[in-house]
């Protein structure tokens, strides 16, 4: 078993180490692993780019871009067992939403074992939890930001401070909320409206940019 990554090996080996991973992880910045894998035809993975001019800290610099999750089942004679491959949309949070469940995805390979043909490609998988809606993943970027702009998560590295989590930010969003409520009781509405307005102003344009950078991709099927 092996997880192929967009990220230099240099990466890929401090996650394998870091989060304990007991199969080998494989950084592939190029795209060669997943060129072969698609001039083979046996799964061809969505990839996004980001230009760096145009990215506000959304996303890590990749020379080539960046991968979107996909599983590739292959038994030793060369047939394909199971495949699957993301189709990033704002439905799955661009391809960081919910993934294959575990013993779907093992019962799915135990029925390719049994069969003598190349396994379709999986359109529509058993995930392994409920997507969260979009306007619920905006709200937590934006709790992240404290309310001014939006702000993704990143892990922390050894050695570093713990960094928050989306986890997290469940006391920020309900802080934020009763604070708003206060005031609405406590200073005339009018007054409450027009922050309101200017709150709006001042964080439209990073959520535009959130909708413009995250990748949302026609459905090929």
């Amino acid at each position: 078993m092996f997880a192929v990554t967009s990220e230099p090996q240099s990466l890929a080996t401090e996650a394998q180490e870091s989060w304990a991973i007991e199969f080998t992880s494989v950084g592939d910045p190029h795209h060669e692993i997943r060129a072969e894998c698609a001039q083979r035809g046996w799964v061809d993975v969505f990839t996004n780019t980001i230009p760096g001019d145009k990215n506000p800290g959304f996303f890590s610099a990749h020379p080539k871009g960046f991968f979107q999750p996909a599983v590739l089942v292959v038994h030793k004679s060369g047939r394909i067992l199971y495949r699957w491959r993301c189709v990033p949309k704002h439905s799955n949070l661009s391809g960081a939403g919910p993934r294959p469940e575990a013993n779907y995805t093992w019962r799915k390979i135990q029925d390719g074992m049994q069969s003598d043909l190349d396994a379709e490609l999986d359109k529509n998988p058993e995930l392994g939890e409920k997507p969260i809606p979009w306007y619920r993943f905006l709200l937590i970027i934006l709790a992240n930001g404290w309310f001014l702009k939006p702000k993704t998560f990143a892990l922390s590295r050894e050695g570093e401070a713990k960094r928050p989590l989306a986890a997290d930010m469940a006391p920020r969003i309900y802080g934020f909320a009763a604070l708003w409520l206060l005031l609405f009781l406590l200073v005339p509405f009018g007054w409450v409206a027009f922050l309101a307005l200017v709150w709006i102003a001042k964080i439209t344009p990073g959520l535009v940019e959130v909708y413009r950078l995250f990748p949302q991709e026609p459905d090929p099927y």
